[in-house]
């Protein structure tokens, strides 16, 4: 029985320590990986936003003011300023 009492205390004087390291690797792994994971998607969904923005067309600056005046935001003699303006 002496033996056995020496093999248990081995066990757990080494032996638990190494599964507490294992398990302190274990989350620094995991960590690691999740911080990659997110970083990896934040630049996917910002390069999709650039990609959208660089390959959406641009108004022309009179169709804009067309929007405005038919939203209300302009009124006729500002839109007709615009126009003028435009134009020249």
């Amino acid at each position: 029985m002496h033996g056995w009492n020496h093999m248990g205390r081995g066990f757990m004087g080494f032996g638990g320590g190494s599964i507490v390291m294992m398990i302190l690797w274990l989350v620094v792994i995991v960590g690691i990986i999740i911080f990659l994971v997110k970083r990896f998607d934040n630049n996917s969904n910002n390069n999709q936003s650039i990609d959208y923005q660089q390959s959406k067309p641009k108004k022309d600056p009179l169709e804009i003011a067309k929007e405005r005046y038919a939203k209300g935001e302009i009124d006729k003699e500002e839109f007709q300023e615009i126009k003028e303006e435009l134009s020249n």
